[in-house]
């Protein structure tokens, strides 16, 4: 059977939306992978199926898909094209929407100017949360990288992240020590690798490894996690501006305890139709 998809991205990070709200959608990992391939398939870093909540005041639920068909807890960018596909679908008229994730429950708001606020929760830090082996509870940690004694902030933003200051983004060894921090023994779950360049105390550059589908063009779990390790370390105050690759967002953090908020751009790009066997859908 065919299935309707829309293709959007988050300042260059990139998704296939399926709508699962208006009508049943099973799709195996193996199938998310196939979809996933850039010259085979369409090409994604994750894919999100918008689903019906049973947990009451909840508008939505949404499930996140890797691009190697892996299922993940949290995705900021997503989050935001998430808001526009459910409006532009007419599948709510609210502009404040309550959203259940794997990572948790998640607020959501569209603004005027078309850019989405996301309320992406109170970071968490607990080693057992993250979830990150050592010996005790400490700002930043010590991770051994091919060889290479390489300090980390560790955290969870309903996603496990790894974040490193580096002194220039584009000199730094994504390619090289990104997998290898995403699949370290230390992060039982796998992690995210971010690489954080400081130019001020309200702006940071970031790259960002991403668990189970490479680095992408943003992040948006890695931008809050980034920011949060800055503040916490005394390098940055909230706001702060965080470009990528594929563009900026605003994070603002008030400190342990509360949520972060996220500000950004959400795009659709083109809309198409998927073939899914009877045993997948």
């Amino acid at each position: 059977m065919k299935i309707k998809f829309t293709k959007m991205h988050g300042i260059g990070n990139d998704f296939v939306v399926i709508d699962a709200y208006s009508q049943p959608v099973k799709i195996d990992g193996a199938k998310i992978k196939s979809i996933a391939d850039r010259h085979f398939g369409i090409g994604f870093d994750q894919l999100l199926l918008v689903e019906r909540s049973q947990l009451p005041n909840v508008d939505f639920r949404y499930r996140i898909f890797n691009a190697d068909g892996g299922e993940v807890e949290q995705c900021g960018n997503g989050a935001r094209c998430f808001v526009r596909f459910v409006h532009d679908k007419g599948l709510t008229q609210k502009d404040d929407i309550q959203v259940e994730t794997a990572g948790g429950l998640i607020s959501l708001k569209l603004e005027d100017n078309g850019q989405v606020t996301v309320n992406m929760g109170a970071p968490h830090f607990a080693l057992q949360d993250i979830p990150f082996t050592a010996e005790k509870l400490a700002l930043t940690y010590t991770l051994d990288v091919n060889g290479f004694a390489t300090t980390i902030s560790a955290l969870s933003m309903g996603n496990p992240h790894a974040i490193q200051i580096v002194q220039d983004t584009e000199a730094a060894p994504v390619e090289i020590h990104g997998p290898i921090i995403e699949s370290h023994p230390r992060f039982p779950q796998r992690v995210n690798a971010g690489f954080m360049q400081i130019n001020d105390t309200h702006h940071i550059k970031l790259r960002v490894y991403e668990r189970g589908s490479g680095e992408t063009l943003a992040c948006g779990t890695g931008a809050c996690a980034a920011v949060v390790s800055g503040i916490r370390l005394g390098h940055l105050q909230s706001p702060v501006k965080v470009s990528m690759h594929g563009g900026d967002l605003s994070i603002r953090w008030d400190g342990d305890g509360t949520p972060v908020w996220m500000t950004g751009p959400a795009e659709t790009v083109f809309e198409g139709e998927l073939e899914l066997s009877d045993t997948e859908a």
